[in-house]
């Protein structure tokens, strides 16, 4: 019965993989998977089939004494997986939302006016820094959103569009792994005790850099990035012209978003309810300022978040709630033993690499490239309940790396690829044919600089 849950998911992974060739949306598959996946879980467990461990490493099965505790074990451990992925999706819309209030108001047409260049590669050197850094400072998944939704403003072409989209997942994902608030991935090896900030920018920041510069070098010398853009401004549109609120609400929204990781040290609290503090100042100051002088009461919902949420690819949002109630049922689902110990699929996978592949540094970099097709944060959460090793060591630092970057091998992947993935409607074969070969030449030159690095400095 196991074999069951297991083929969904490969099913379910196979449908999302040819969403066009079907004609049907990603998030019709993912929804699918992640409730039948669940539901064939809930009865296997009720008829004594299967075991299931929560995240605190308890193991729950019907057959042991105490019927009731263990049947509400199964449901608290889907309280606490729903409640993560809950996390994650309100940051998103949240991120979304304050994005989509600012293009309400035009604000990102200050920093479009500020790109200036016609030239396809200084676009793409532009765009990509801008990614690298911004993902360091916010997070990789909201640079994203901030970048795709300026990158539709700048180029009218989408088929060009696609090819910066995709380069911009890989540089927001490596400029996410060198700092702690740049990925779920390395805040939760940062909030668990398993590195410093200064330690994790140290030592991760140069192979970070060489992962975005390396394919960004190479993508510089292929066609889609060679020769001058058709930009937006050649097309004459008073819709694009700047409003009397936006450099206020460019500012407003920049600054909600960078202080969410400040409410995060200041209080404790997850990043989620900072977002969502943020987006309550952003939205309180819309309600109250003029976007044009003389504005009519009849027209002022132009400019309302009422508009800016019936913006938001909801689709998306639905997408990512599957595909990670999908990875919880497996991280959930008793597989196995090791050394006599029960564990979940997903550790599971992870300890049969390491026992079969003696070198930690080719154990960390597999477990980086399959990151990408099931998730980094349940990858990163087994490392962390596999090892044991001191604070800054330099397997951590490796870990945020690999499980940082090497999502970007897939357009599903990562946060950053998913949320490129619903803005720009990219194909995940597209993506493999033209963006993954480059994201992988920056991932192992990225691996092999630090490895290097660990061999000089660390030793």
């Amino acid at each position: 019965m196991i074999a069951i849950i297991i083929v969904i998911f490969v099913l379910g992974y196979l449908c999302i993989t040819l969403e066009h060739p079907l004609k049907l949306d990603k998030a019709v598959p993912a929804l699918l998977m992640g409730t039948l996946m669940w539901a064939i879980l809930a009865i296997g467990f009720n008829l004594g089939w299967f075991s299931i461990i929560d995240a605190h490493e308890h193991v729950f099965n019907i057959h042991k004494a105490d019927i009731a505790a263990q049947q509400e074990g199964f449901k608290l451990n889907l309280i606490h997986h729903f409640s993560a992925t809950a996390e994650i999706l309100f940051f998103l819309i949240g991120a979304m939302t304050i994005v989509e209030i600012i293009d309400l108001h035009r604000g990102f047409s200050i920093i479009k006016n500020g790109i200036t260049t016609k030239s396809k590669r200084k676009l793409l050197w532009t765009l990509g820094i801008l990614a690298f850094v911004l993902s360091a400072i916010i997070d990789n998944l909201t640079a994203t959103i901030i970048l795709i939704t300026l990158l539709k403003k700048i180029l009218v072409r989408r088929n060009y569009r696609l090819w910066f989209a995709g380069m911009i997942i890989i540089a927001a994902n490596a400029g996410g792994a060198w700092s702690p608030i740049g990925d779920v991935t390395t805040t939760m090896l940062w909030i668990n005790g398993k590195v410093t900030a200064l330690g994790l920018s140290e030592y991760v920041i140069a192979p970070a850099l060489a992962c975005f510069v390396v394919p960004f070098v190479i993508a510089g010398g292929l066609k889609p990035f060679r020769g001058k853009a058709i930009r937006k401004e050649l097309i004459r549109d008073t819709k694009t012209q700047r409003l009397l609120s936006s450099r206020t609400m460019l500012w407003v929204g920049i600054s909600g978003i960078v202080f969410v990781p400040i409410f995060k040290m200041l209080t404790g609290l997850p990043p989620y309810l900072g977002m969502m503090f943020s987006l309550a100042v952003v939205w309180l100051v819309s309600e109250y300022i003029k976007p044009e002088k003389n504005l009519p009461q009849s027209e002022k919902h132009r400019y309302s978040t009422h508009k800016a949420l019936s913006r938001i690819e909801f689709s998306s949002i639905l997408f990512f709630l599957g595909i990670l109630l999908a990875v919880a049922a497996l991280e959930s689902l008793v597989y196995g033993s090791i050394s006599g110990t029960e564990v979940g699929t997903l550790r599971y996978v992870a300890e049969s690499i390491s026992k079969t592949v003696p070198n930690m540094d080719v154990v960390v970099i597999l477990l980086g490239a399959l990151s990408a097709l099931i998730d980094n944060v349940p990858m990163v959460a087994a490392t962390m309940g596999m090892y044991t090793f001191e604070v800054d060591h330099p397997i951590w630092h490796f870990i945020a790396y690999s499980a940082g970057t090497g999502g970007s091998l897939l357009v599903i992947g990562s946060a950053a690829g998913v949320a490129a993935m619903g803005m720009e409607k990219i194909d995940f074969i597209w993506y493999l044919k033209k963006i993954t070969w480059l994201a992988l030449v920056g991932f192992l030159s990225g691996a092999l600089l630090f490895i290097l690095i660990e061999k000089f400095f660390y030793s």
